[in-house]
């Protein structure tokens, strides 16, 4: 299963590379108030902290190709199946060739109220790749949100909760013109 879904994914990449068909990658995260510290060292006796406020979060869904083409919505409000029908219906409407969007396995992109969207988006050019399970390291998306937490965000962007959420929008709305990031092609394993 996993082996052939892999090799699933390096075909529809193929089809991409070659101009035939149009992918994105998928995934939800977010960003809050306190701060995203994956790790950190100081000098003895330094005091280094992230200013930040509790209870704040800014959830986001996110579509990016390996050209830093981007497509996101964020939301207060937890991401819901509903949340993200929204945002793929949207985006089956602006389609200007067949278009695939890789998705994990999470209940908001498999339950019965999105499943039955499917056959609707097909019909559009709107096609869901699923990844196999467990398989983060398969979705550049994700390298999206690691690179929006640990490089374009600051440090200062976390002082208040107005600041955070125009921060990540205004770098999310910067993706592909003015912030790249240069993702490596696709390697079967």
């Amino acid at each position: 299963m996993y082996n052939a879904r892999v090799q699933a994914l390096g075909e529809v990449e193929e089809l991409c590379r070659q101009g035939l068909v149009d992918l994105y990658y998928g995934d939800e995260s977010h960003v809050c108030s306190q701060g995203y510290v994956p790790y950190g060292w100081q000098f003895p006796g330094e005091e280094v902290r992230v200013p930040s406020q509790k209870g704040f979060r800014l959830n986001i869904f996110g579509l990016i190709s390996r050209s830093s083409e981007c497509f996101w919505a964020t939301t207060q409000a937890s991401i819901d199946s509903e949340f993200v029908i929204r945002q793929l219906e949207d985006l089956s409407f602006r389609l200007r060739k067949d278009t695939f969007v890789v998705l994990d396995n999470a209940s908001v992109h498999t339950s019965r109220k999105f499943r039955e969207r499917l056959a609707h988006w097909r019909k559009r050019g709107l096609f869901i790749f699923y990844l196999p399970p467990y398989s983060p390291h398969l979705n550049i998306a994700e390298t999206l949100w690691r690179v929006l937490k640990t490089d374009w965000l600051r440090p200062q962007d976390y002082s208040e909760d107005d600041q955070i959420a125009y921060a990540a929008n205004r770098c999310l709305a910067n993706v592909g013109t003015n912030l790249v990031i240069k993702f490596s092609p696709f390697r079967l394993s």
